[in-house]
């Protein structure tokens, strides 16, 4: 339980609520409540939240647009801090027309700004290189975590270093420290005693020169594809990785299991690798689901589906 002094002193920075309901901050709408939680309005807010949390050993969990996560009925204990809250935080990016450079273009963008948004003000400014994060609707924080990719493009093809906040102060981590790998880096390690790397507060992209209607063509062909072949209902995006040399979905099909339901949560009958919450969906109903499927899987053709979303919370 935290300590009602750490709270007053959090009081201070921006306001905290208790118990909030976690399902109001996810893109699944499923989750039970944060033990504290506080919207850091921008990057100074969040600086001196993990600082607080950090002098007051208090878990801490940032949340971006809860995009890639099933968090557990039981919701989570400590401090959640929502970082999405910053999205409208301004961007360093070149004005329409301004020269560059002819080598990759510098971009700084604030951990809470979505993807999508940063990948559109990217296009009109000429900068090539996001145009594959158009439709994933994360944070660029919650990008790196994860190293959010599509269409053959990747946060570990664009980042050129990230800044995080330690106890020990703020440092620049360079791409040899984030252990990129498949929808896998340093922030996501499951050893538990892999070191912390820090809170990420602010993200350093390298982008390319092109033409704003080059780039722009490309995304509407991704927003594109990514609505004739994605539900629309709530869902956490892909909930598993797909195994080397075949698509998760497909595999999923295979076993008959596309449109399966637990309570209100259902293996999408457009995309098997798709949970979607038809309504009250519950964590316990999604993980039924997981599970289901894995097991069915591993029956069927020997492989283990990997999660490529994250569990977090009270028995996760």
């Amino acid at each position: 339980m935290l300590s009602e002094t750490f709270l007053s002193q959090l009081q201070r920075i921006a306001p905290v609520r208790r118990e909030e309901p976690l399902a109001l901050h996810v893109t699944l709408r499923i989750g039970g409540p944060a033990e504290a939680y506080l919207q850091a309005r921008g990057c100074r807010q969040l600086r001196q939240a993990a600082a607080l949390a950090h002098q007051w050993e208090a878990p801490l969990f940032l949340l971006g647009a809860g995009s890639n996560l099933l968090v557990s009925d039981r919701g989570l204990r400590g401090l959640v801090v929502e970082t999405w809250a910053n999205r409208d935080a301004p961007l360093n990016l070149p004005s329409p027309g301004q020269p560059l450079c002819p080598e990759a273009m510098p971009v700084w963008a604030f951990a809470g700004t979505p993807l999508p948004r940063l990948a559109r003000r990217a296009a009109r400014a000429g900068l090539a290189g996001l145009e594959w994060a158009v439709g994933i609707p994360g944070t660029v924080a919650g990008g790196v975590v994860n190293n959010a990719g599509a269409h053959g493009g990747d946060m570990a093809g664009v980042v050129r270093s990230v800044l995080v906040a330690t106890p020990a102060g703020e440092r620049v981590l360079d791409p040899a420290d984030l252990d990129f790998g498949y929808r896998q880096s340093v922030f996501r390690q499951e050893a538990p005693a892999a070191a912390a790397p820090g809170t990420i507060l602010a993200v350093e992209l390298a982008l390319t020169r092109d033409a704003p209607e080059a780039i722009q063509a490309r995304m509407a062909q991704y927003a594109d594809y990514r609505r004739s072949t994605q539900p629309s209902q709530r869902s956490v995006g892909s909930i598993f990785k797909n195994p080397e040399g075949f698509a998760a979905g497909w595999l999923i099909e295979q076993t008959g299991l596309k449109g399966q339901r637990a309570g209100d949560a259902q293996i999408s009958s457009k995309h098997a690798n798709f949970i979607v919450n038809r309504g009250h969906a519950t964590a316990a109903a999604v993980e039924e689901l997981i599970l289901l499927a894995q097991d069915a899987v591993r029956e069927t053709f020997g492989l283990t589906l990997e999660l490529e979303i994250q569990r977090v919370g009270e028995g996760s």
